[in-house]
């Protein structure tokens, strides 16, 4: 079952809007579900700008790992919560995002995995990168999470930082 929660956020200046879908499968498995559930709690509270509880559901040793062209001053990997929420000031400071859509969410385990589809302006270059596609891979140990794999159209949001 599907349902969608807009949010307003506000990490810096940046997310103008997150679109967080929850689905809940009747066969998840209570460990999955927990996973799920964190992974969509700490996705909601990065929605709205919540830093204290983004802070509570992170572990002290977390990766958050975006890839992409290095010129970009929000490519990581970044680690630990001062480290990570350091990056969501830069990215902010950058990165506007206009549309978030999560097509697709599931977890299995100790893993959730989430597709959908992004846009958003670049503020150096007030360029609109375009709709693009995303993927996340996220892991959770002891109801925290360690693993936030953030992986997108890098070369879009690249030509779009640099202004082509």
């Amino acid at each position: 079952m599907n349902r969608r929660n807009v949010v307003k956020a506000s990490i810096g200046t940046s997310l103008a809007l997150i679109l967080s879908q929850h689905a809940k499968a009747a066969e998840m498995d209570p460990a999955s579900q927990a996973t799920f559930d964190t992974v969509m709690a700490y996705m909601g509270a990065m929605g709205k700008g919540d830093m204290a509880t983004m802070a509570e559901l992170m572990s002290d040793d977390m990766v958050w790992q975006n890839e992409g062209d290095k010129a970009m001053p929000w490519i990581g990997p970044w680690q630990g919560k001062d480290e990570i929420f350091k990056f969501l000031q830069i990215f902010g400071e950058n990165f506007q995002t206009t549309e978030w859509d999560n097509t697709d969410a599931f977890a299995f385990g100790d893993t959730v995995a989430v597709f959908g589809k992004m846009n958003g302006i670049t503020t150096k270059s007030g360029k609109e990168i375009g709709e693009f596609r995303f993927a996340l891979r996220a892991k959770v140990s002891d109801g925290k999470v360690v693993l936030w794999n953030w992986l997108e159209n890098s070369y879009a949001v690249s030509k779009a930082f640099h202004g082509g």
